[in-house]
């Protein structure tokens, strides 16, 4: 009884109802929430405050941003399994569940809107935050020689470019068409031996174990679903091949917001290695390395274990 009823009386009522149906599919931020909702902010966050009191939400701080979702385990997750198939979806549930999907959908359009408009200048961007880090590089001594090499959110060819020291074919993806412009013209020279395509990482254009190395280069804080992206990378990795990711360390810069469109703060080395981890990858190697701003890179190497 002492746990049934913090449950059972956080769900006792219309809001909280609406609120856990949808975070039970989508992690939102409380801004997103409120524009859902159509509700006021501080209405919205007292009901997420006692969902999350009671273990029904699971909450998540990214810099001054606050983003929930349900629990993927404990009793708050069974509560919620247990009670989804006595909720009929109603045209209010439907709406909610709509919107939210258009709010994610819209995100992916401003990232992509984003790099279109500073493709030119991206490059530069790059060295502003990296400063003398040779990053691909470090990406390359990692990377054995190989039939094909796959650089994911690829932008302006520029590790695609030292891929070619060491495969003899290399496949870039990228959402932005005019990053993919840039690169096909850096690239021209060795045209026969790359494939540029666009697509979106967490449902990448590519077969099955088509990829012998892949590398996923200071792109995973740019997506909604970085575990899901993650999973599909291994799906299209050879079983033994091995994937290079570097990204940011956990920071509070929120300028990395506004001027280089990102949508995580960075991550703790702990949070990418069980990412990995879950998404079928044994770690190989990590280190972490100083670059502009106070921020820090993590590059990671990790062996696709699954067969």
């Amino acid at each position: 009884m002492t746990t049934a009823l913090p449950l059972i009386k956080a769900l006792a009522d219309e809001t909280r109802l609406r609120l856990m149906h949808v975070l039970n599919r989508f992690e939102l931020s409380v801004n997103e929430l409120v524009s859902i909702l159509e509700m006021g902010q501080s209405r919205v966050s007292r009901h997420l405050k006692i969902l999350t009191g009671a273990g029904l939400l699971d909450s998540r701080r990214d810099g001054l941003w606050v983003f929930y979702s349900a629990p993927e385990e404990g009793p708050g997750r069974e509560f919620i399994d247990a009670l989804m198939p006595f909720i009929v979806t109603d045209p209010t549930l439907e709406a909610d569940a709509d919107m939210a999907a258009k709010i994610i959908e819209e995100r992916a359009r401003k990232t992509k809107q984003f790099f279109n408009s500073i493709a030119e200048d991206w490059d530069q961007l790059n060295r502003d935050i990296i400063g003398n880090f040779d990053l691909p590089g470090a990406i390359i001594g990692h990377m054995p020689r190989c039939k094909v090499a796959l650089d994911l959110g690829c932008g302006t060819g520029t590790l695609l470019e030292r891929m070619l020291e060491k495969a003899l074919s290399v496949i870039g993806v990228d959402g932005s068409p005019r990053m993919l412009e840039l690169a096909k013209r850096r690239l021209a020279e060795d045209a026969d031996r790359v494939s540029l395509r666009i697509g979106e990482l967490e449902h990448l254009p590519l077969r099955d174990g088509e990829a012998d190395f892949a590398a996923i280069n200071m792109v995973l804080h740019h997506l909604s679903h970085p575990g899901e992206a993650l999973k599909e990378i291994r799906r299209v990795l050879r079983p033994g091949g091995l994937l290079a990711l570097a990204d940011f360390d956990k920071h509070e810069n929120e300028k990395m917001r506004s001027e280089y469109g990102d949508r995580w703060l960075g991550f703790d080395m702990t949070t990418l290695a069980l990412k990995l981890t879950e998404a079928g990858f044994s770690l190989k190697s990590s280190k972490s390395h100083p670059v502009e701003r106070g921020l820090a890179i993590h590059l990671i190497v990790a062996e696709n274990s699954q067969q």
